[in-house]
């Protein structure tokens, strides 16, 4: 069993540490969840990642799917931990990573690479934040984007929450 403590800097360590040791192997129990987890049709995955009674060992899975619609929609709930937030924050899917920047709950360093992202769509769902900083929100306005530059002089968004029957609270 690995006894080492995950790294903070990698969210995947983070998050392949909930997972139990195979027995009798120093090695996590992920690939044979995640081999299940792709046998599940992409239609019933997106009913997964909204569901109110999302099992806790789907979610590394969910966060390795290679469907920008489901991480995208993961993006969106409410109770993700901060190393999920880490790794879809990461993830090379525009769509994914701006689902992220409508979140309250960003770290300053999260939201300063939001603010430096090479994607205006991006930028322009950061640029209503209520965390960005004077100094954020004032490039924001000089972007080379007039949409960005525009949301970011509409001033901060706060965003709320919606929740339909079954499902998990949302970011809107």
């Amino acid at each position: 069993m690995i006894t080492k403590a995950p790294d903070a800097s990698c969210p995947d360590r983070a998050i392949r540490a909930n997972y139990p040791a195979v027995p009798g192997s120093p090695h996590r129990a992920m690939p044979d969840l995640l081999a299940e987890y792709k046998r599940i049709p992409v239609p019933e995955r997106t009913e997964l990642v909204l569901s109110a009674e999302l099992e806790a060992r789907w979610r590394p899975c969910i966060l390795r799917d290679q469907d920008a619609q489901v991480k995208a929609y993961f993006a969106r709930r409410a109770d993700l931990s901060g190393a999920e937030v880490e790794a879809l924050l990461a993830d090379p899917n525009q769509t994914v990573r701006l689902n992220c920047a409508r979140r309250a709950d960003l770290s300053a360093e999260q939201v300063a690479r939001c603010v430096a992202d090479r994607d205006p769509n991006l930028r322009y769902f950061i640029a209503r934040s209520p965390q960005l900083s004077e100094a954020q929100r004032a490039a924001l306005l000089a972007d080379p984007d007039p949409l960005v530059r525009r949301a970011a002089a509409k001033g901060p968004k706060h965003r709320g929450t919606r929740q339909r029957p079954g499902q998990a609270p949302l970011i809107r």
